[in-house]
């Protein structure tokens, strides 16, 4: 059974939304459960049964949820229909006013971030790893909301699963480029010892580039992905356990 996290702010009228967890998938073994990732090493077809559980979950009108091609950038696009996998844009958010479409993005361990405008009935999915962040994919995806009709001060945004600060330890390297980016980027770094480097704060970063946009509301209802191994896949830990590759989650809203 799917069980996906919700968030208070996105529970509107018009509009269903999820941060899909491992429950409810038919995938198995690395990928155990509701693996999303056709990136993935998994079957394509037990991804595609995954997927199309969640789109009906969300009661779109595809059996499908429609993701685009996450680079790691801060490029936002804006969908007019379904596109095939062979024809998606490379980009890190997907904007839509069309009814059943359901849109998602991707993660497994960066974070995901849903908005809704209810008024104009404009949604989108942003995937934010810190590349993207930095790089402007929040305020992208609130620029694309706002061509296709929406209002900042009545879009409304939550973040989801990611991983935490805890679980997240920096190079040297990439908190000097973080912090050449602007000073103030310190506060979501803690202070490295002569035994550990420093963690960064990826949800809390996020969460302040959206506190800059005058959005109507942003919550956050981010369990750590590396910690919570039951129920997120992570890179991270993957990595950490040097296995051959991870299942990515979904996380995905729609206009009903």
């Amino acid at each position: 059974m799917l069980n996906p996290i919700r968030s208070n702010s996105l529970d509107l009228h018009g509009i269903r939304h999820g941060f899909f967890t491992r429950d409810g998938g038919v995938s198995e073994g690395l990928y155990a459960g509701l693996n999303c990732g056709l990136g993935s090493k998994d079957e394509t077809g037990r991804v595609l049964e995954n997927r199309a559980r969640v789109a009906q979950h969300l009661g779109g009108a595809k059996s499908e949820v429609l993701t685009v091609y996450q680079v790691h950038s801060g490029t936002a696009v804006r969908a007019h229909g379904p596109l095939s996998r062979d024809t998606l844009p490379k980009a890190d958010a997907v904007v839509t006013t069309v009814p059943g479409l359901a849109i998602g993005v991707l993660t497994a361990d960066c974070t995901p971030v849903l908005f809704a405008e209810p008024q104009a009935k404009v949604v989108a999915a942003a995937h934010a790893g810190w590349r993207g962040a930095v790089a402007g994919i929040i305020e992208a995806t609130v620029e694309e909301m706002v061509k296709a009709g929406a209002r900042p001060d009545r879009i409304r945004a939550a973040i989801g699963p990611t991983i935490s600060q805890a679980a997240y330890e920096v190079g040297p390297e990439f908190e000097a480029e973080v912090l050449a980016l602007d000073a103030s980027n310190r506060e979501f770094f803690t202070v490295p010892t002569l035994d550990r480097k420093a963690h960064f704060d990826l949800p809390g970063f996020v969460a302040r580039r959206l506190g800059q946009l005058g959005l109507a509301a942003v919550d956050r209802v981010a369990p750590c992905t590396y910690a919570n191994e039951s129920l997120f896949f992570s890179y991270r830990r993957t990595t950490h356990r040097t296995e051959p590759d991870y299942g990515r989650q979904i996380s995905a809203i729609v206009v009903t």
